[in-house]
């Protein structure tokens, strides 16, 4: 089959994972990567078998390459993705879209102008375990979904991350660290969302880090660290969300709930593909383990520009794109919106619900 070519900018820690399945994916031939550290993107090239290491400017220079992986820090997401554009590159980009909501508008309106497509992580709702539960709702088996819960509960990142700073600057926290996959993960599931309302507070003015690199260096806290609400969808649906660094004692609430007219789903962890998906009707006391859907139940990163490959080559949506991505940084500044004003947040923007998954298909071929 005919094959996408593609240069991956970003050789950090997530690259690796990427670059692992980007050579699984039957639509993708991964070409070149690129860091500001060259050393680095070398070392990546090697392990992974990577034909060239380069600069970002050689790789968007390249005519061959017909998507970038952009996996940058968010902080300039929105640049290095708006130089992909311009060279003629269709984009995925992890998560987040954008830095913010003015970023993101400029990324989409960019790409609409020069017929490209942008997707975007998280596309972990596209593995076995949220694809499962999305089976489940799509058959009925609860019934009509009316209401959902989901929890994201933590203590934060100080006393392990070799360099936790940025979690607790000003774009940190932890709806924008972990939202993304939980938001995502619910609108597969419920569809778009209509409005928010949120609270958001802070347990500490100040962190110590504790883990071995900077161990005993204060950290301000510049954002807050509890972020809670309530989310309407647009077919009625209500959930409530809460993500959190202050959890200090630990919690024993479940990852994601739905809820139906006839019954209640135990969805896994949205960062993960895979996980036990779990239900209950009305009159049962057990709980049952649905078998998970065949597909992609292990770290399948690389799954997002597959699918907006195919896209590419058949002239069908792709699943984890740059509208859905929006969608849901939009309401991740909802939350904070909503909180500062004291009023509930309606959305601008809306998105398609994604197409499921073909559970009838070969490992790593999406069509």
């Amino acid at each position: 089959m005919n094959k996408m070519k593609v240069g991956i900018i970003g050789c950090g820690k997530i690259s690796s994972i990427y670059m692992e399945n980007c050579k699984k994916f039957k639509v993708l031939e991964l070409v070149a990567c690129a860091d500001l550290d060259l050393d680095r993107a070398r070392e990546q090239a090697e392990k992974y078998g990577i034909p060239r290491a380069c600069s970002t400017d050689e790789l968007l220079g390249d005519p061959d390459i017909d998507i970038v992986i952009n996996l940058t820090i968010p902080a300039v997401h929105a640049e290095v993705s708006i130089k992909a554009l311009e060279a003629g590159k269709h984009v995925y980009v992890e998560k987040p879209l954008t830095a913010t909501l003015e970023e993101g508008r400029l990324v989409l309106d960019k790409a609409n102008k020069l017929g490209l497509l942008v997707g975007s992580a998280p596309e972990t709702f596209l593995g076995a375990g949220i694809q499962t539960a999305l089976k489940l709702i799509e058959d009925g088996v609860i019934g009509r979904p009316v209401s959902a819960t989901a929890f994201m509960m933590s203590r934060g990142h100080e006393f392990w991350h070799p360099d936790p700073e940025f979690y607790y600057a000003q774009g940190g926290g932890p709806m924008f660290d972990m939202g993304p996959y939980y938001l995502t993960a619910l609108i597969q599931l419920l569809g778009p969302i209509h409005s928010i309302a949120g609270m958001t507070g802070k347990a500490k003015e100040q962190r110590i880090i504790t883990s071995e690199k900077k161990f005993g260096k204060p950290i301000p806290v510049d954002i807050p660290t509890h972020v809670a609400g309530t989310l309407q969808f647009e077919s009625g649906a209500i959930a409530t969300l809460i993500t959190s660094f202050d959890i200090f004692g630990g919690s024993s609430l479940p990852p994601i709930e739905i809820h139906g007219t006839e019954g209640t789903i135990l969805v896994p962890d949205p960062n993960t593909f895979g996980g036990p998906v779990k239900y209950r009707k009305i009159g049962e006391n057990e709980w049952i383990e649905q078998p998970l859907l065949p597909g992609y139940s292990e770290n399948s990163r690389g799954i997002g520009p597959a699918d907006m490959a195919y896209s590419l080559m058949n002239g069908r949506p792709h699943r984890a794109s740059g509208e859905l991505a929006y969608h849901v940084l939009e309401a991740m500044w909802a939350f904070h919106e909503s909180s500062d004003s004291g009023r509930y947040y309606e959305m601008t923007s809306r998105c398609e619900r994604p197409a499921p998954l073909p559970a009838d298909l070969a490992p790593y071929t999406l069509d």
